[in-house]
């Protein structure tokens, strides 16, 4: 493996946990294997890594951009990453403030959504 994967591995356990990293390295399959590679190196191995902006900021940012898109498949992973990145839920409410002015009420709507019932599975101790 190179060292930019290396370095995205660490940085994808640090943001994500262990337990969802180990969870999708388990459901990798051949037909996958080189994708995940792709997104562990530069995502996670170049953007995610650099320390131009804090890992909060990232957060933030990748919730916005997600809820903005209308990618939410993948904003409660990223809600669940906020208690090891420093966003709070009041940065998430201001993330989701921002959403509905630039990208639409609907879209921070469902964001939001999603992000109350995802707290609430933390809150239970749901993964």
């Amino acid at each position: 493996m190179s060292e930019r994967y290396e370095t995205g591995m660490r940085v994808r356990r640090q943001v994500l946990g262990d337990a969802h990293v180990d969870r999708a390295e388990a459901e990798k399959t051949p037909l996958d294997a080189a994708f995940q590679s792709l997104i562990t190196e530069s995502a996670w191995g170049t953007v995610w890594a650099s320390d131009a902006i804090s890992l909060r900021e990232r957060s933030m940012l990748t919730l916005a951009l997600l809820a903005a898109t209308g990618n939410f498949e993948e904003i409660p992973m990223h809600i669940r990453a906020t208690a090891r990145t420093g966003a709070t839920r009041e940065d998430v409410m201001e993330v989701f403030q921002h959403v509905a002015i630039y990208a639409g009420v609907p879209r921070a709507n469902h964001a939001l959504k999603l992000a109350r019932a995802t707290y609430a599975e933390m809150e239970r101790g749901d993964e």
